[in-house]
C-alpha cells in the first residue's frame, strides 16, 4: 500500500513521542514507505478509519527506526560476541559496542533507548485511543490493531530488557530492568517512574503476546504482508524466543509445536493459514525473495525511507567494510563447511572476509529479519534437547544444517550427547543467524562471559557477568528526566 506520514508530537524530555499519521491508499508491497503529506490535529487522530491506520503504521514505522529494527540494533547485539573484528574504532558504527564500551552519554544508548519507547508509546496510544474512539471501525478491526499494536511492545520491550537489565537467568528476574511504561505520554508529568523488576517486564511481554496471538489475524492479502505486518504465527514465535530466554523449556516446546508440530523433516507449519517451511536456498531470503514463507517478520525497505551511510547496516557491514568476520571465530569452526551454502553470504577482501547478508548498495534496500522460521525450529532444538528429547532436537539441528550443507551429518557422538548436542545447537545459530543480533543476547542468557576479542591493531578484553558493563547503561535522556529511575 501507499502511505503518506507526518509525525504529531507532543513535548516530552523521557520518550520520544511519535504518533504517526500514515494515509493509506492502494494495498501492495510499499507499506510503510513514508512520504509527508498533511498534519493531523490528535482530537481527529481517531475520526476516520484511514487515521487509524495510519496510526496503526506509526508503530511500525517507530519500530524501524534506524537505531531499532531499521537495523542497527542487530548490530549492536551481534558485536558484544566474538565473530565479528572492527577495524575502524568509529564510535557511529558501534564500536562501543564491540569494546564493550557504552556510557550513558553515548549516541548510540540514547537513540535505541529513546527509538524503543518511541514505538512503545505509539503503541500506548493506539491502544488507549481504540477503547474510547469505538464504533469508528469494527471491532474485528480494532482487536487486529490492537494485537498488532501489543505485538510491537512486546518487542520493544524485550529488546530493552535483554539489553539494560540483568539477564533473566541470573536472579529469576529480581533485578530492576527499566521503566514499564503502559499508559499513552503525550507530556512531561508521568516521566517519574521507577523501574520494574526483570521478572515484571518479563511477565507483561508475554501478556502482550498472548493476547496479541488471541487477536491477530491468521494471514494478510499478500505474502509480503505477511512477511511485514504482525500476524498469528508472529506472535507464536516470538514467544519461543522469549520463553528460551526464560530457561522455560516446556513453554518454548509448546509454542514451537503450533509451527512444527511434525518430529522430523521438514517441519513445516500445518494448522495455521501461513505455512511456514524453510527455504530450499538460505540466500534467496537475503536476495530476491524476502517474502518467503519462512521470513515470518521482517522490516521492509523501500527507496523513499531506506537507511543510508552509518544508519544502514548494510553500509557498514558490506559497503564500507567495518567489521570483518573473526578467522578464530564461528567462521573457522570445523561445523561451517567451505560447502555450506552460507558461506555465499561473505565475500573475501584482501585476504579477509566480510558479511554481506545485507549486500544491496545503496539505497540499501535489504529487508532486515525480526525473526525467521529457522530460530524457532532452533529454539524448538534447543529446549528439547534440554529436556533430554535428544532425537528431536538432533532432527531440528539437521534440518536447518542440511538445508544449506545437505552432505553435513552430525556425529553419533554429539547426537547422542546432551551437552555436546547443545554445543552443536549453539554454533548452528552462529552460523545460521549470524549478523541478525543473536550472539551477544545468547552469551548474556547463559550467564557466559563476553569473550576477548580483536587483532593487531584493535583489541577488547573479556567482560563477565559480574562487571558493570555486562549491560548497557542507562540513557541519559532517562536519567535527567525521571528521578524515580
Amino acid at each position: 500500500m501507499k502511505t503518506y506520514f507526518k509525525s504529531y508530537r507532543k513535548p516530552i524530555v523521557t520518550l520520544l513521542l511519535l504518533s504517526s499519521i500514515v494515509f493509506t491508499s492502494c494495498e501492495n508491497n510499499e507499506d510503510l514507505n513514508i512520504a509527508p503529506e498533511t498534519t493531523v490535529s490528535d482530537k481527529d487522530i481517531f475520526k476516520t478509519p484511514a487515521r487509524i491506520e495510519g496510526l496503526v503504521n506509526g508503530i511500525y514505522k517507530a519500530f524501524k527506526g534506524a537505531s531499532l529494527y531499521g537495523g542497527r540494533i542487530l548490530l549492536y547485539q551481534d558485536q558484544r560476541g566474538e565473530d565479528f573484528i572492527n577495524i575502524t574504532a568509529n564510535n557511529f558504527t558501534g564500536y562501543e559496542s564491540w569494546n564493550n564500551s557504552y556510557s550513558s552519554g553515548s549516541n548510540d544508548i540514547n537513540n535505541l533507548w529513546g527509538q524503543a519507547y518511541s514505538a512503545i508509546n505509539n503503541a500506548n496510544i493506539l491502544i488507549e485511543g481504540l477503547a474510547v474512539n469505538q464504533g469508528v471501525i469494527t471491532e474485528e478491526k480494532a482487536r487486529q490493531y490492537i494485537g498488532e499494536a501489543k505485538l510491537v511492545r512486546a518487542l520493544a520491550y524485550y529488546t530493552l530488557v535483554i539489553n539494560f537489565g540483568q539477564p533473566y537467568n541470573k536472579d529469576a528476574g529480581a533485578s530492576k530492568g527499566v521503566p514499564l511504561r503502559l499508559k499513552a505520554e503525550t507530556g512531561t508529568a508521568n516521566n517519574d517512574l521507577a523501574r520494574s523488576s526483570v521478572a515484571e517486564i518479563y511477565t507483561q511481554i508475554l501478556k502482550d503476546l498472548d493476547e496479541a496471538e488471541a487477536a491477530l489475524p491468521q494471514s494478510y492479502a499478500t505474502a509480503d504482508l505477511n512477511t511485514t505486518r504482525a500476524h498469528v504465527s508472529t506472535a507464536i514465535a516470538v514467544k519461543t524466543r522469549v520463553y528460551l530466554t526464560l530457561n522455560n523449556w516446556a513453554k518454548v516446546i509448546e509454542e514451537a509445536a503450533k509451527l512444527a508440530p511434525q518430529s522430523q523433516a521438514p517441519f513445516s507449519t500445518t494448522a495455521s493459514e501461513v505455512k511456514h517451511v524453510l527455504q530450499p536456498d538460505i540466500t534467496v531470503i537475503f536476495s530476491s525473495n524476502y517474502a518467503t514463507v519462512e521470513s515470518i517478520f521482517s522490516i521492509p525497505m523501500s527507496s523513499l525511507d531506506s537507511y543510508t551511510g552509518q544508519s544502514s547496516i548494510a553500509y557498514i557491514y558490506n559497503t564500507n567494510l567495518e567489521y570483518y568476520l573473526n578467522p578464530t571465530g564461528i567462521f573457522g569452526d570445523a561445523q561451517w563447511r567451505t560447502t555450506d551454502k552460507r558461506r555465499d553470504l561473505t565475500r573475501t577482501v584482501s585476504g579477509k572476509q566480510y558479511f554481506k547478508k545485507y549486500a544491496k548498495p545503496s539505497p540499501f534496500l535489504d529487508y532486515i529479519p525480526v525473526i525467521r522460521y529457522s530460530e524457532v525450529l532452533l529454539n524448538y532444538a534447543e529446549a528439547a534437547a534440554k529436556t533430554g528429547n535428544l532425537t528431536l532436537a538432533a532432527n531440528l539441528l539437521t534440518a536447518v544444517h542440511q538445508r544449506s550443507d545437505a552432505s553435513y551429518t552430525f556425529p553419533v557422538s554429539v547426537t547422542s550427547d546432551q551437552n555436546q548436542l547443545i554445543q552443536a545447537i549453539w554454533k548452528e545459530r552462529r552460523i545460521e543467524l549470524l549478523g541478525e543480533g543473536f550472539r551477544g543476547p545468547d552469551l548474556l542468557r547463559n550467564l557466559e562471559t563476553l569473550p576477548a576479542k580483536g587483532d593487531s591493531k584493535l583489541q577488547t578484553p573479556a567482560v563477565t557477568p559480574s562487571d558493570a558493563n555486562y549491560i548497557f547503561p542507562p540513557a541519559n535522556t532517562e536519567l535527567a528526566a525521571n528521578k524515580l529511575y
